[in-house]
This record gives structure tokens, C-alpha cells and sequence, in this order.
């Protein structure tokens, strides 16, 4: 999904900084690409470019939780072990305590209570948008390239019907650009 929407910002005439994990297909081309492996990689990239920004548009699912210890040779069988998790850092928050004027857009992936639960993270991350899409819907979202998703905004709610992604790329972008026009921020 991010790549749709990093495509599609690119052809509307958007300069466009992305920030991705490992990925099966390539990136767009034209993108100011910065390449990640953990959470913490992604905080930060995305962090440094922030000042940059005049949307933010987070898509990807960065893991809640991660060890708490790595362990530095393979870990033998011996029956049962426990495996310790901490939180990793929440970047769409930090993002949105940092941000100027920018349009932050998350993405809420859910298993149930769809909207409930993005309403929920719109209001409690403030954000300017919430992208919901139930990721337990076979044949769209992850490993697809359909998807089906609710856009939320302080005033408005927005159904996208499945489709694809592409498409579902141009109507968040319509909804940020819509946002813009009303908020006064300006291309950099």
C-alpha cells in the first residue's frame, strides 16, 4: 500500500521521501528511497526527514513488540521457554508530537472492531486522517493487490469498496489534498 501511495504521489508531480522495510517489490523509481530494517531504523529515518514533510502518510505495520533480549548464538531446544517482549517505540506518535503544520495520515491494519478501533487511534494520536482496513478480509490488503478501506477524518468518513490498491492510493491522496487546501499548508 505504501508503495501505491509513494507511486501515485509521484505522478501527481509530488516530491516524494520514503521510508521502507524489506520489501518483495521494487520501490518506485523517482522516490527519495531510505531503506530499513528494524523499528528503530524506521523511527529514526523518518524522524530525520520530518522537517521535510508536508504529509506524512504512515502505512506500514511496524511490530508493537520485539525480544527484549537477543540472544547472540542460536538458542538450543530444551523444552519449554518463555520468550520476553518489549514495546518498540510508537512512531506515529512521536511523529505527530514533532510535526509543524504537516498532514498526518496513519493506517490502522484491524482484526475486529475496525472502526471502532481507528476512530479510537485517530483521536487518541491525533491525527489529521485514519486509513482502516480489516487485514483478516481474504484477498485484499497484505499480499494482495486489492484492498478495501475506511478513510476517517474529524468530519467525514469516506468507504473505499474493493479495488485496487492503486486506486485506494489516489483517494487517501484526494482526502490529504482536500485537507491541504483547507489548512493553508503549502508545497515545499
Amino acid at each position: 500500500m505504501g508503495y501505491a501511495i509513494a507511486e501515485a504521489a509521484l505522478r501527481r508531480g509530488a516530491r516524494v521521501l520514503l521510508v521502507s522495510g524489506p520489501a518483495v517489490i521494487a520501490a518506485p523509481g523517482a522516490a527519495e528511497l531510505t531503506r530499513v530494517e528494524t523499528a528503530e531504523e524506521m523511527r529514526s529515518a523518518v524522524l530525520t526527514l520530518l522537517p521535510e514533510a508536508t504529509a506524512i502518510i504512515m502505512t506500514a505495520a511496524v511490530a508493537d513488540f520485539r525480544p527484549k533480549r537477543a540472544a547472540a548464538q542460536k538458542i538450543k531446544r530444551k523444552g519449554e521457554m518463555i520468550l520476553e517482549l518489549e514495546p518498540t517505540a510508537d512512531i506515529l506518535a512521536e511523529v505527530v508530537r514533532q510535526k509543524t503544520k504537516q498532514i498526518i495520515v496513519g493506517f490502522a491494519a484491524e482484526t475486529e472492531n475496525v472502526l471502532e478501533n481507528a476512530r479510537k487511534k485517530l483521536a487518541s494520536k491525533s491525527l489529521d486522517l485514519i486509513v482502516a482496513n480489516d487485514v483478516s478480509r481474504e484477498g485484499v490488503g497484505f499480499d494482495s493487490d486489492r484492498n478495501a478501506v475506511t478513510i476517517i477524518s474529524q468530519s467525514e468518513v469516506v468507504e473505499v469498496p474493493e479495488t485496487s490498491k492503486w486506486e485506494v492510493a489516489h483517494r487517501v491522496l484526494d482526502q490529504v489534498v482536500r485537507l491541504r487546501k483547507h489548512s493553508g499548508v503549502t508545497s515545499r
